[in-house]
């Protein structure tokens, strides 16, 4: 393509320049930005349900233990009353008395001191 004068290069850019325009301020473009914008709030939305799935899952799991920690539960009920204290108490005051009962004190008359013999001493050499 060959120009013989400015004005022709000067019309021909300004053509361009008007055709590019027209094409960004068209209406297609902004169907398109509509749809990915679409597109991104579904993302978002999808996110925060996510979440929100994940912490009342976390909240109803700690709320279902909580529960089983206040129920009437047998081993509950059990730790909570203080007779296992008692009976290991009792437990181990019934073990003392059997060692205590089994125990025995041999004495050696032989290592009791005697204040009327003399005990040799090592003589030096």
């Amino acid at each position: 393509l060959v120009l013989s004068n400015d004005t022709a290069l000067n019309s021909l850019l300004s053509k361009l320049l008007q055709d590019y325009l027209e094409q960004m301020n068209s209406s297609a473009p902004s169907e398109v930005r509509s749809a990915s914008s679409n597109l991104e709030i579904i993302y978002v939305l999808m996110m925060i349900g996510l979440f929100g799935f994940f912490t009342v899952g976390v909240m109803l799991t700690n709320i279902r233990a909580r529960r089983l920690e206040n129920s009437r539960d047998p081993y509950n009920t059990y730790i909570a009353t203080d007779i296992w204290h008692k009976k290991d108490r009792e437990y181990f005051q019934a073990k003392l008395i059997e060692n205590y009962k089994l125990c025995c004190v041999f004495e050696n008359h032989l290592a009791v001191e005697q204040p009327s013999t003399q005990i040799p001493e090592a003589k030096s050499s």
